[in-house]
């Protein structure tokens, strides 16, 4: 009887069941093809394992997103309410937009910083990445963002979101996303951070008792 081969490689024994795929491949196309050529789950459990050994590539300090804008720690601790927020959106936008991954994170994030920095100054502008889904995570980034300074203005009687805040807020992510991109085509290592932001499912509930 003959063996079963990888459905990639058609030459090695497949010894992983692929969820992306349906079929069985193994190990050294599921290490060389994953988040490049295939679009991995976040749930699949040898990419969770992957995830716990994998280092992104060296960066080199002269690419830092906005190396100007000073992201203090200070910074962070009088505006950790609104970073956090920002990231929570961010990763709200990305999992309900189709096809996201971290390069479009990187489109958008870069997009708004553009956008937010130019408000800061006193200008109105608005940057829209020609990327399509980078586009509708920023389409629903400023809706969400909009929506929230609204909520502060009423509850305030003036608009206490800064700009400027915003724009530090986004650098912040930006950065987060320059240090965790692992580099590869289909890659969501950085989107996986910025789940761990969000409240957890509710439990399901209890099942009534006839």
């Amino acid at each position: 009887m003959e063996r079963a081969k990888c459905h990639l490689c058609e030459s090695r024994p497949p010894r992983r069941a692929c969820p992306a795929l349906g079929r069985d491949i193994c190990a050294v196309c599921c290490g060389e093809q994953r988040e490049d050529s295939i679009d991995c789950p976040l749930e699949c459990p040898h990419l969770r394992e992957a995830r716990q050994h994998e280092r992104p590539p060296a960066r080199d300090p002269k690419t830092l997103p906005n190396a100007d804008i000073e992201v203090t720690e200070r910074f962070l601790a009088e505006n950790e309410p609104l970073v956090m927020l920002a990231g929570t959106v961010i990763a709200v936008a990305a999992l309900q937009t189709p096809g996201a991954m971290d390069s479009d994170l990187r489109d958008a994030l870069d997009s708004l910083a553009r956008t937010y920095r130019t408000a800061s100054s006193g200008l109105i502008y608005e940057s829209r990445p020609s990327n399509r889904i980078a586009d509708s995570i920023v389409e629903r980034f400023r809706k969400e963002m909009g929506d929230f300074r609204e909520r502060v203005a009423q509850q305030t009687g003036v608009h206490s979101v800064r700009d400027q805040d915003l724009l530090g807020s986004i650098v912040f992510w930006q950065r987060m996303e320059w240090q965790r991109n692992n580099g590869r085509r289909k890659g969501r290592a950085f989107l996986e951070s910025l789940i761990a932001l969000l409240p957890p499912p509710p439990p399901p509930e209890n099942p009534v008792l006839a």
